[in-house]
């Protein structure tokens, strides 16, 4: 369940192709916790700006600017606006939790016989995959520069887990999914 959200897009006279009489304002947002895509509806008196964090948990008496979730969409569904201003929120957040995604350095598993997790990463082969088990076999990575001296390959690892998010939600047909929810 998301409590927090990211303001992606912000649409004051709702969908320009709504031909009802009364549209009502929208906001797509990006969940913090498990990057689900929200379409949500703004208190009327709210100032909405893109990149905000968002209350949009159960507590509606802790929601300053949202008025309700309207409903749930898939990545086709956003605005232009709201695709290209993704990859920045998406690396905002992986690099506000830091810790979450260094832990998935140190403790991602093999799939199958033949297919490791770290693999599903762009740009991580089966060469940097060996290379990062065999660094924390020597001790858990603590921060992404740790990571990022201690594996050669790997340079910007914030920036590889927000690419690997971003094909995740772009991607409806990805077998597997690492850090989105279905």
């Amino acid at each position: 369940m998301e409590d927090y959200a990211l303001i992606l897009d912000y649409l004051p006279q709702g969908l320009p192709i709504d031909k009802s009489f009364r549209r009502e304002a929208l906001v797509y947002a990006l969940g913090e916790d498990e990057f689900k895509l929200f379409e949500l509806v703004p208190k009327p008196d709210a100032i909405i700006t893109i990149g905000d964090k968002v209350y949009i948990g159960k507590e509606s008496n802790l929601r300053d600017k949202i008025l309700h979730v309207k409903r749930r969409i898939g990545y086709e569904e956003l605005t232009s606006a709201a695709q290209a201003e993704l990859p920045f929120m998406i690396l905002e957040i992986v690099t506000s939790q830091e810790e979450r995604f260094v832990k998935f350095f140190n403790e991602a598993q093999a799939i199958t016989t033949r297919f490791h997790m770290l693999e599903l990463i762009p740009g991580l082969g089966k060469k940097t995959m060996w290379a990062i088990i065999e660094e924390r076999k020597k001790g858990p990575f603590t921060s992404y520069d740790d990571i990022a001296k201690r594996v050669s390959t790997v340079k910007h690892p914030s920036k590889l887990i927000a690419k690997r998010i971003e094909d995740e939600l772009s991607d409806p047909s990805q077998k597997y999914r690492i850090f989105v929810s279905r």
